[in-house]
């Protein structure tokens, strides 16, 4: 009888470790694609834009400069 109980402990626990997992990189990835939609990796486009704003006119090498500057930092 003692051993059925240990062996019913043992399923359950695994199942809950199981679940949780699943639920944890489920509810991570949702997380993280949330953010990324609110947040974007800046890119090309987004420097351009920014550039134009300032009023200037960026040329390719500007900006493939700023683009390594950002990443020399992540």
């Amino acid at each position: 009888m003692i051993e059925l109980q240990i062996w019913i402990f043992i399923l359950i626990l695994v199942g809950v470790l199981v679940v949780g997992g699943a639920a944890g990189f489920f509810g991570a990835r949702a997380w993280f694609k949330r953010y990324l939609a609110k947040n974007p990796p800046v890119n090309e486009q987004m420097i351009r834009e920014m550039m134009r704003q300032m009023g200037r006119t960026a040329s390719e090498k500007q900006v493939r400069q700023i683009l390594n500057s950002m990443n020399q930092y992540k």
